[in-house]
């Protein structure tokens, strides 16, 4: 008899390792692996996670490295949007975990594969993530979540895999790390407890820098060009080698507190230093160069595109149209941004853009008026204040007060 063929979204963690072991040994499938980089990984660690899956008994590996469409259909209108989830979390996971699934279905789909599996708790946002892109794009093929479905924990995986003769650093894995271009996010026993943080050793990166230095990113409309004065053609390059630069200074650390979309409250904690440094700098020229209704409707749709990346609904039409509207208000967020780096801390400086509206002869703030008079701006204010003077007139009349 033919064994079933599944893909397993294999990222080389605890979950997804356990599951290889399971789904072959227990459940007698026939296991083909395939990890979808988002730019987490290096030559080198993506070799050692092809060669950890075969030796747990993958028929096959597949590397499907998804880095820069998930920069040009994700990242950039992130970006674009100033998205931070809750004013916190650049939404890391939460926004190449779709980008995954799409890989991995298609993929599934290319070698005849009867199911498709993830390593995805009952208790998180991932399992929705996979399972809705899986049944949207695939609806014949079958979903396997071992983890899940067998409400499985941490330690019970450690001590199968343990039994079953793998041998891992089973100290590292009690963290859930996921690293990919947009920053890494780390879930851990601390995570876990609302009055507890993680220690220092369960962050990817250390603090190592000995002085503080000064940064130039380089925007073209909203897009990062240049760092340094040094031209990225390619925008994913330019994004690794920021993260380069500031990583020794351990920036971008948090934890992000908020509501999953299977209604519960989580906490994770995360490291993104380039993806944070990226967007103050961005939001900040924007603040020189869009005007206020410009600024204020942005942000209203690069809340809306974050909250829907966050909770699973990429495939929904409207996020192209939202993602239209984010691209055109770039056109002239063009400039350079100058930011101090410090250990764990960054302030920024200032910028320089010829479409800076602070740069023109109108006048300056606090300081002078070039292009209305005094009586210009008392004209103005009583207009201004009509409808409130006949308010409070009306209110006096009738003996009434609303201060």
């Amino acid at each position: 008899m033919n064994k079933k063929k599944v893909v397993l979204a294999y990222s080389g963690g605890l979950d997804t390792s356990f599951a290889v072991k399971y789904l072959t040994e227990e459940c007698g499938y026939e296991v083909y692996t395939a990890i979808a980089n988002t730019g987490g990984f290096n030559a080198d660690e993506l070799k050692e996670i092809e060669r950890r899956a075969l030796e747990l008994g993958a028929r096959e590996h597949a590397t499907l490295d998804i880095t820069r469409e998930y920069y040009e259909k994700s990242i950039r209108f992130m970006i674009f949007g100033n998205v931070l989830r809750n004013g916190t979390y650049p939404i890391s996971v939460s926004s190449e975990r779709i980008f995954q699934a799409m890989a991995i279905i298609n993929y599934a789909k290319e070698i005849g594969a009867d199911a498709v599996a993830h390593g995805s708790t009952g208790a998180g946002n991932d399992q929705v993530r996979f399972d809705m892109t899986f049944r949207i794009l695939a609806p014949e093929i079958e979903i396997i979540t071992p983890t899940r479905d067998m409400n499985l924990t941490r330690e019970y995986e450690i001590e199968y895999l343990r039994k079953h003769g793998f041998q891992a650093d089973f100290k590292k894995l009690e963290y859930s790390i996921n690293k990919g271009l947009w920053g890494t996010s780390i879930g851990g026993k601390e995570t876990l407890k609302s009055n507890q943080t993680l220690p220092e050793e369960a962050y990817p990166t250390q603090m190592t820098a000995k002085e503080n230095a000064t940064v130039t990113l380089d925007f073209e409309k909203g897009e990062l060009v240049s760092i340094n004065g040094s031209r990225f053609e390619d925008r994913v390059a330019a994004i690794q080698y920021l993260e380069e630069v500031v990583a020794p200074y351990a920036l971008g650390r948090d934890m992000h507190i908020g509501d999953t979309i299977i209604g519960i409250k989580g906490r994770v904690g995360f490291e993104a230093g380039a993806p944070m440094l990226i967007i103050a700098a961005h939001k900040m020229l924007e603040k020189h160069t869009l005007t206020k209704w410009q600024q204020y409707w942005k942000d209203q749709l690069g809340t809306w595109y974050g909250m829907f990346l966050h909770e699973a609904q990429y495939l929904e039409p409207v996020m192209r149209d939202i993602e239209a509207y984010l691209a055109e208000s770039q056109r002239n967020v063009t400039g350079r941004v100058i930011v101090n780096l410090a250990p764990y801390r960054y302030t920024l400086v200032g910028v320089e853009s010829d479409y800076d509206l602070m740069k023109t002869n109108f006048g300056e703030y606090g300081e002078q008026s070039n292009a209305w008079t005094a009586d210009d701006v008392k004209g103005f204010t009583k207009i201004l204040g009509n409808q409130m003077t006949i308010y409070h007139n009306i209110q006096t009349k009738n003996n009434k007060s609303d201060i």
